[in-house]
Order: C-alpha cells, then sequence, then structure tokens
C-alpha cells in the first residue's frame, strides 16, 4: 500500500495509489495521514476498500509530505561504515541519535531553502521508518511488530551549524525545508527485503551517492529496538536510519549546495524525491 498527500501547502489530502497508478482519494475516509490514523487499525480497514470506488485526483497536483504532525523526527547517524570514513569519524559501536524538527519537514518536490549565511548545505539520502503503534523498551525480535512502514528521506544538513558551532547537531539539520519525505508511504508488507534496497541520490545530474540498505551497520529492527529504549515512541513518528557514502562534506574537495541546484533521490519501491535550491 502506498499512501501520499496530495495538495496545496497546508490543504492536502490524504490519498493512495491503487493498482494502474492512479490516485485516489482517501479524505472521505481519513482526515489525514496523522499520528491519529497512522496505526494498524486504519492500515487494515483501508485494505477492505475498493479503490476505484474513490475519488481519482489529478497526477498533476502537488505531492506533501507523506505524514504530517509527527510527534518526533529521530535520526541516525554515522549507520554506513563507508560514509563514516569520508567524515574522518569512527565507526559507531553503537547508533548514534540526533534529532531534526519536525518543522523541517517538506514535501519531496518542494524547494529547499538555503539562507544567505549558510555555506556548507549538504545533502543526505535516507530510507526513513515509521512507527505504527507506542512502542517502549521493546527488543529486536518484536520491532516489526511496530513498524507501520518506510518513507524516502532527505537529510538536509548545513555542515558548518551541524559540525562548526557549538552544541548538537540538531542545529545543523532543522531549518526550515532541511527535512523532505515521500513522495509515498510504502506499508512493510510491500517491501520484499527491507535489508536489500538500492539507494541513490543526484545533484544537477551528476551521480553523489549509491548505496543499499544491506550494507547498513545497524539494521531497522536494531535502531527501532535501540532508540525505544531511550524514549518512547508514537504511531507517526520517524526515524531515518544514516546515509551511503557520497555527501558533499566528504569529496575532495568538498562540494555543497548553491541557489539553483537540482537534487533527484530515490529507493527502489519507496518512489523518488526532484527538488531545487532556492535563496531565502
Amino acid at each position: 500500500m502506498k499512501l501520499l498527500r496530495v495538495g496545496q501547502k497546508g490543504k492536502e489530502k490524504p490519498a493512495i495509489l491503487d493498482q494502474d497508478k492512479k490516485i485516489r482519494d482517501l479524505s472521505s475516509l481519513i482526515k489525514d495521514l496523522n499520528p491519529d490514523h497512522l496505526n494498524f487499525k486504519t492500515i487494515s480497514e483501508l485494505k477492505k476498500i475498493d479503490l476505484k470506488s474513490l475519488p481519482e485526483l489529478s497526477t498533476s497536483e502537488r505531492i506533501g509530505p507523506c505524514i504530517t504532525k509527527p510527534g518526533k523526527f529521530v535520526a541516525i547517524g554515522l549507520n554506513f561504515s563507508d560514509h563514516a570514513a569520508e567524515s574522518n569519524l569512527p565507526v559507531p559501536s553503537e547508533p548514534i541519535m540526533f534529532m531534526k524538527a519536525t518543522s523541517s519537514i517538506n514535501g519531496p518536490n518542494d524547494n529547499i531553502e538555503i539562507l544567505p549565511n549558510s555555506k556548507k548545505l549538504d545533502w543526505e539520502v535516507e530510507l526513513g521508518i515509521v512507527i505504527g503503534k507506542e512502542t517502549k523498551h521493546i527488543e529486536q525480535n518484536q520491532s516489526q511488530d511496530h513498524i507501520l512502514g518506510y518513507c524516502l528521506v532527505n537529510d538536509v544538513s548545513e555542515r558548518e551549524w551541524q559540525i562548526e558551532k557549538m552544541g548538537q547537531w540538531v542545529k545543523g539539520k532543522s531549518h526550515d525545508t532541511y527535512g523532505p519525505i515521500g513522495p509515498y508511504l510504502v506499508t512493510k508488507e510491500d517491501i520484499k527485503d527491507i535489508n536489500n534496497l538500492n539507494m541513490s541520490l543526484d545533484v544537477n545530474g551528476e551521480r553523489m551517492q549509491s548505496g543499499n540498505t544491506n550494507t547498513m551497520i545497524f539494521n531497522v529492527d536494531i535502531i527501532v529496538s535501540y532508540v525505544s529504549k531511550f524514549m518512547s515512541l508514537q504511531a507517526g513518528d520517524i526515524i531515518t536510519t544514516g546515509t551511503p557514502p557520497g555527501v558533499g562534506m566528504g569529496k575532495k574537495p568538498q562540494l555543497f549546495l548553491k541557489a539553483g541546484d537540482k537534487l533527484r533521490l530515490s529507493i527502489d519501491n519507496l518512489g523518488e524525491q526532484n527538488s531545487k535550491v532556492v535563496p531565502l
């Protein structure tokens, strides 16, 4: 099941992609893809619906973030050994956790803002986990019972703010538009093997990142269990799981985004994002 949100910013409708890749309006059944409806009961009820009976929406409409108003946007850093190496940092012995502000969430094809004082704006293609129910202090073998699905994430990062400024990484990760998610929330049963998904990112048509989830240091089951030992998770929460090598910070010489740059991201079965960097 591929769920999405369609419409102008702030006026999106919940929708679903049918077998013919037509977008069907779910607004008569659920108010939105928010924590109140991102749960296993709602998904079970939607599976019973004849999708062809629902109104069709235009494919030309804007696609918004696939989730609205999540309680948390948790992130895992340095989860690919080769990315740790290009960052000149040791491979972590346990997941490195940080947070992104939920106000950073952006549509998959919306513009990414660059501020006048931003010097080191960078990209990160990542797999996002979406939680489907209350999750607290669980073991790895319980994680799948709590995962609703997955989405594509760009963990946009301002490296000067993240690394060179005093404090935690959150400063470089949280500006408005730094968290594009979607286009789809894909329920887990529609992903054949979450540990074998190709992922890529291009800037201005040039391939920058290529990777596969099979090289993650900590897989999704480990991550969900680990995070749940430090904080409870609720339905609709997002955990983004780290990026493969090829970020701008790791290039020699380093390469960062500038106004006018175009990004294309994709992960197998999760769709693609196409965004442009624009000055604020």
